[in-house]
């Protein structure tokens, strides 16, 4: 396995007409074990008059009611827990910072298979027994740090437990230690690689980092090209929820040609945001996971709000399962702005098109009257700083056009000195919604 192309050859290259027998036969045991065991979900078919022996094909999937995020909110803390009690082995919760947290509770077998999907992302990242992991993701109610922990002792990698915080330590940390494989998210990368340059690192001289995993937040190809281009190491995209395991559930290959879905143990869906009409394979949409495997805290149908599209054609890297393409935002994230539809990431592509600028970026909506406003502050580079040939106002002008090309409605654009908008050791906060003290 030291040197092979799979973790697991089996399931990665299971011919479909297999895999679909595998997950239509472990779904009519969730349905029957949710039914069973699920004070929640009994309820929720009940209500619809759904039974477990309704699904006789995996398109009767779609008889059950979408599960969504105000379920496990307004169940907290144990109301959809569906394993005993003294079966429940770790608790985990997400990052929000308003009402009751989304918790996730593991039970043996629910921990058992989060190692094993975090081993096989880290193996189709190239991470091998030989590698030092460097990871800079929070540990604790986080799924993320201990996430990569776990997969990287199946692997058999050592480990660098350096969760988030102290940046010039983390960067000698890595030069020292020898880490190979850097896992963080995005913005804390970009973070570390202007650290990098500040303090005079070269990490293509002085660092054996050769592969960045990144997640936790919605990142941009232009955000990796950046990546990329500032530490000379490969940046690869992992996706995961609290609500389904953490990260591992779907994972990019060498081709980065979207991300393989750990289809043995998640169906993946993809549903018009507005309707909750299910769409075909290759349309963009809102993703919707049913969690196969899992015996904790189990999940039908869930709403993710995260905005993608699914292809389910094999990869040329030989994997048979589904990829989802990158998440480039959330229907939750989306910004109303004068009637147009905003994503975040429509704005940071737009400011990854100017070499002048840094990757930072804050978008700032307000309605002071009966109109949005609309302003996008935008950082200049130290390189463009140090440069009087830099033109602020014909930059401005420019930036100003692409962003009503990429969202197509106008901003004000402000370009501030380099290091003065916020930098976060997490995931990053790009927007100030100050519309009716939203925040």
């Amino acid at each position: 396995m030291e040197d092979g192309k799979y973790w697991n050859e089996k399931i990665e290259t299971m011919p479909p007409e297999e895999l679909k027998r595998h997950q239509l036969k472990k779904l009519k045991e969730l349905v029957k074990y949710c039914y069973e065991n699920s004070v929640f979900y009994r309820k929720k078919f009940d209500s619809v008059g759904f039974k477990p022996e309704s699904i006789r094909s995996l398109n009767d999937l779609r008889k059950i009611p979408f599960t969504v995020k105000t379920d496990l909110k307004d169940n907290y803390p144990f109301g959809m827990v569906a394993a005993k009690p003294e079966d429940i082995v770790e608790f985990h919760a997400s990052s929000g910072t308003t009402g009751n947290p989304i918790i996730g509770a593991y039970t043996k077998n629910d921990m058992d298979v989060w190692q094993e999907l975090m081993a096989r992302s880290i193996y189709t990242a190239g991470g091998r027994r030989r590698d030092v992991i460097h990871i800079a993701f929070g540990y604790g109610l986080f799924t993320g740090g201990l996430g990569f922990h776990y997969g990287a002792q199946k692997v058999g990698a050592k480990i660098v437990p350096a969760s988030g915080g102290m940046t010039q330590r983390q960067i000698k940390l890595m030069k020292d230690l020898g880490a190979t494989i850097l896992a963080c998210t995005p913005s804390f990368a970009l973070y570390l690689a202007e650290t990098m340059a500040q303090e005079g690192v070269d990490p293509r001289k002085e660092l054996k980092l050769k592969i960045g995993m990144f997640g936790a937040e919605p990142w941009s190809d232009k955000i990796r090209e950046r990546i990329q281009k500032d530490t000379g190491i490969e940046a690869f995209d992992i996706y995961g929820l609290t609500e389904l395991c953490g990260p591992g559930v779907a994972i990019e290959c060498p081709e980065h040609n979207g991300l393989h879905v750990a289809e043995d143990h998640f169906i993946v869906e993809t549903i018009d945001p507005d309707t909750g009409e299910v769409l075909p394979d290759g349309e963009e949409g809102e993703l919707v996971f049913t969690s196969l495997t899992k015996t904790g805290l189990p999940l039908l149908r869930y709403r993710t709000r995260d905005i993608s599209k699914v292809e389910t054609e094999k990869c040329s890297c030989e994997r048979t399962n589904a990829r989802m393409m990158r998440v480039h935002g959330r229907s939750d994230d989306m910004l109303i702005i004068r009637g147009v539809n905003v994503f975040p990431s429509q704005i940071e592509y737009a400011v990854m098109c100017f070499s002048e600028l840094a990757t930072q970026y804050q978008i700032v909506v307000d309605r002071p009257g009966a109109l949005d406003t609309f302003a996008v502050k935008v950082e200049l580079s130290d390189k463009a700083a140090k440069d009087p040939n830099v033109y602020l106002n014909i930059l401005k002008n420019e930036i100003q056009k692409q962003i009503h090309i990429v969202t197509g409605i106008s901003a004000d654009v402000e370009i501030v000195k380099p290091g003065e908008l916020p930098r976060t050791e997490g995931k990053a906060k790009r927007v100030l919604d100050l519309r009716n003290g939203k925040m």
